[in-house]
């Protein structure tokens, strides 16, 4: 089963380091968050990926096309001009990278894709977010139900602490809680190809327009998954999955 990963955004909220590459290509613990998304679906055994590109693109390429270089032992002799590779490590991956366009909306993106999918069902994230979500769990979950979109949701931490106010009085302080927000879009789908025949064009916004469609045609589920979540759309984002590296227990570390 494929694996498309969403990749062609700007980025413009973590402005500090996407004027310079593609948000997907930010680094968590001096690898991209893509390599750590990826690593992840690996780890359930989903190895062949899709990757839709648009803002950066060409970073996405050389990262990949120079991949084995970066985990291999080399001698260079420049008087002879001879470069000697004495190790490496290969992942088991087969990577796709479609160009989907620079202003390109999400559904656009994954209507783009379609022939590289053909009549399959296939897994869909952003790659700007990475969790513990159960895959395999996941797909079953999809299979059971038999409807066209899965989708993960999750109940992302609030930023700020809750007030209960009665005739303007406070009668109690809450500290930031999940139950003080609602069920989101996590990302971590699993679609039909069916999928495909709702999207109009390059414009589409997936989450939109498709999803909308799809969920009045009772054809949208939701895996609702209570384990750790987090994207990466702000700087402070970053920072706090840095720090969640830098412990060596990092919650979507399912590899060595």
């Amino acid at each position: 089963m494929k694996v498309v990963i969403l990749a062609g955004g700007f980025g413009t909220r973590i402005s500090e380091e996407s004027h310079l590459k593609p948000k997907p290509m930010i680094e968590i613990g001096e690898k991209p968050i893509l390599w750590h998304i990826m690593k992840y679906y690996s780890g359930f055994g989903y190895d062949d990926f899709i990757i839709c590109l648009g803002y950066k693109s060409y970073v996405i390429k050389e990262f990949f096309s120079n991949y084995f270089l970066y985990s291999a032992d080399i001698t260079f002799d420049l008087a002879n001009n001879q470069m000697e590779i004495h190790n490496s490590f290969a992942e088991k991956w087969k990577v796709t990278l479609v160009e989907t366009g620079l202003n390109t909306m999400t559904g656009g993106r994954i209507k783009q894709i379609a022939k590289y999918i053909g009549n399959e069902t296939f897994m869909l994230t952003y790659g700007d977010g990475v969790s513990n979500v159960d895959v395999k769990e996941l797909l079953e979950f999809h299979q059971t139900h038999k409807k066209m979109v899965t989708l993960t949701t999750i109940q992302p931490e609030g930023r700020f602490g809750g007030l209960d106010i009665i005739n303007n009085k406070v009668h109690a302080f809450r500290e930031k809680s999940k139950h003080d927000t609602g069920w989101i879009n996590g990302g971590f789908m699993v679609l039909n190809p069916d999928v495909f025949a709702y999207i109009k064009d390059d414009q589409t916004v997936f989450e939109q327009e498709p999803l909308e469609k799809i969920a009045e045609a009772g054809e949208l589920m939701a895996y609702k998954h209570t384990g750790f979540w987090q994207c990466m759309d702000t700087q402070r984002d970053k920072s706090h999955l840095e720090t969640i590296w830098q412990t060596g227990n990092a919650p979507w570390r399912n590899w060595k």
